[in-house]
């Protein structure tokens, strides 16, 4: 079913098979929230959860709980609920630091596996990933090269045979263009480069396949799709045929093959325990815990499924207002938001905060762009049919005009 009206939504949404999801979160009342690509809503059991960690497990238990609630392990045991997010098996993935740092470790660990001295990625990414490539470059020694990834530019770069290193998100951040992971990396594996992917934008949000596809390593983080909330842990891939030889610059305590030793010189764990570095912000790892049990009952494509027919009506609806979108219209190339542009120059920043004060919460990227981002497992349709006429009345009536919207705040 095409949803055109308001109750062809309402009827979507008596029929969806996600629909119970969004009882496993707690949401305001009175918003529509189109930002979980930036922060993840509540669920429902995560303040349960953490004030059992403390309570019980710090506060009763105190150190024993590193034996007995797992503590010591949390990395694994994470990383393996993780796994069959990113289509990899339990082993290869492991949960701990941010995805800055994780990002370092990876891109240093590639660059030691390869005799070629250049890292290419992409022009536009986020921030963080082309600042930590400066930093690792400047570590090592290597090139930092940058192209538009979605062009022939990409296989151009790579065909030069000196690449070591692509760095790539799999979903930008900016117009959520989906990249074909499995030929990408297929391609730079051709030309004998090791891929590094970013999966912030992408795990929870579309179904993704690491080993299947043969990645090398991927980072992603768990706050945005994954709802394990601000400053919760980022995670590692790192594939099984890299284990042995992968060899990461944050030589810490709990990367140690025998920690418990004390030993004076570092001995690399076997397997992507490897990759850890310090202790694990088990507080953090109690609400991520919290999320991942609620993801463990979702089917990846039907949540595939329903952002995309989501994403469908919303870029259908304000298509009308003169807005252009810059997220593709086809699928394959589509991840979960809709990045948009009014033409006039500024406007982008004063239409999100005028849907904002209307309960519509979406954001904003410099130079212009408006993101919406679409998490399944607990919008309705309903919901995105309200937030795209908001927004396409808050264009037209030229409400967004008024000043107090173009008053910049810290946090965009």
């Amino acid at each position: 079913m095409t949803p055109t009206t308001r109750a062809d939504c309402v009827e979507l949404d008596r029929t969806d098979p996600l629909a119970a999801f969004r009882e496993e979160f707690l949401l305001p009342e009175g918003v529509i929230y189109l930002d979980g690509n930036s922060l993840g809503a509540l669920p429902r059991a995560t303040p349960g959860r953490v004030a059992d960690m403390i309570e019980r497990e710090w506060g009763r238990d105190l150190i024993a709980s590193w034996n007995t609630a797992g503590w010591w392990d949390k990395p694994r045991t994470l990383g393996a609920k993780i796994a069959p997010l990113v289509g990899a098996d339990p082993d290869e993935v492991v949960v701990g630091d941010g995805t800055s740092t994780n990002l370092f470790k990876a891109l240093v660990a590639a660059l030691r596996m390869s005799d070629r001295d250049v890292v290419l990625g992409e022009s536009g990414n986020f921030p963080t990933d082309l600042y930590v490539t400066e930093g690792a470059a400047r570590l090592t020694g290597a090139v930092q090269r940058r192209v538009d990834p979605d062009g022939p530019e990409l296989a151009a770069a790579l065909a030069t045979g000196d690449v070591a290193v692509l760095l790539l998100s799999h979903v930008d951040y900016r117009s959520g263009t989906l990249r074909d992971l499995p030929a990408i990396t297929r391609m730079a594996h051709e030309h004998g480069a090791l891929v590094v992917w970013d999966l912030c934008h992408s795990v929870g949000a579309v179904p993704i396949e690491l080993s299947r596809s043969g990645a090398d390593f991927a980072v992603g983080c768990t706050y945005k799709y994954l709802n394990a909330g601000p400053g919760a842990p980022a995670f590692l891939y790192a594939a099984r045929r890299h284990h042995a030889v992968a060899d990461q610059p944050l030589s810490g305590w709990h990367g140690h093959a025998n920690p418990f030793d004390f030993a004076p010189d570092y001995e690399p764990a076997p397997g992507v325990s490897r990759f850890l570095s310090g202790s694990q912000p088990l507080v953090a790892d109690a609400a991520l815990e919290a999320s991942l049990d609620v993801w463990a009952k979702a089917d990846m494509a039907r949540v595939r499924a329903k952002s995309l027919a989501m994403t469908d009506l919303f870029l259908r609806i304000t298509g009308g207002a003169g807005l252009e979108s810059v997220t593709p219209l086809d699928h394959a190339h589509r991840g979960s938001q809709v990045a948009l542009l009014q033409p006039e120059e500024g406007a982008g920043y004063p239409i999100v905060r005028a849907l904002i004060e209307r309960g519509v919460i979406g954001d904003f990227r410099a130079p212009d762009v408006m993101r919406f981002g679409f998490t399944p497992l607990y919008l309705r349709y309903v919901d995105v049919y309200d937030a795209a006429t908001a927004l396409v009345d808050v264009v037209e009536t030229g409400e967004w005009r008024q000043e107090r919207f173009a008053r910049r705040a810290q946090v965009t």
